[in-house]
């Protein structure tokens, strides 16, 4: 089937216009390159450790109660059954990763100590999670008079001079869900 003439002269002007921004930007590559960004989800992986949470750990707790504080170890190991390892890493466009380790070792069912990162409080990690971006430009959110002007003003609503009845009170009890003839 032959292509139209008109689609034709479409695809040659396509190809005509790419070419030249291609040529056009072939300079400033470096440029164009550092104003498109792709897209990176937020990667949030493993336990995060409060040092309130460490501070709470003391020497000859059982596991369980070690594992009822810090929550279930990320990884555990079938050839060093007695050490934990607690990992939490997260990963969010426009800041930097963070990581953090922390190894809790048992004596046979017992807990001993801990190594690893110095873990931030629960203040602390929730501040690092509202600082997304820094140094982002907000655009000022005023409105000028001319702009304000564009839009009606919602009219307050009209007094009939009768006094405004309360509303009933909720029911204290509610019918049951079930027919009771079962």
């Amino acid at each position: 089937m032959p292509v139209t003439p008109r689609w034709d002269v479409r695809l040659s002007a396509a190809v005509v216009l790419a070419v030249g921004l291609v040529a056009g930007c072939a300079g400033s590559g470096e440029r164009l390159a550092t104003m498109v960004t792709p897209y990176r989800a937020d990667i949030v992986q493993g336990n995060f450790v409060s040092s309130e949470q460490v501070d709470a750990l003391k020497p000859g707790m059982s596991r369980q109660q070690v594992r009822e504080i810090l929550g279930t170890p990320l990884m555990t190991s079938l050839f060093h059954d007695n050490r934990w390892e607690y990992v939490f890493t997260i990963r969010r466009q426009g800041v930097a990763d963070q990581s953090r380790h922390l190894t809790v070792f048992f004596d046979g069912d017992r807990f001993d100590r801990i190594e690893g990162d110095e873990m931030p409080t629960e203040q602390e990690f929730v501040a690092s999670l509202a600082s997304k971006v820094k140094n982002a430009k907000v655009p000022p959110l005023e409105a000028t008079e001319a702009q304000l002007a564009r839009y009606p003003k919602a009219k307050a609503p009209e007094s009939t001079g009768k006094p405004v009845e309360a509303a009933e009170p909720a029911p204290s009890s509610y019918p049951p869900l079930d027919p009771g003839s079962r």
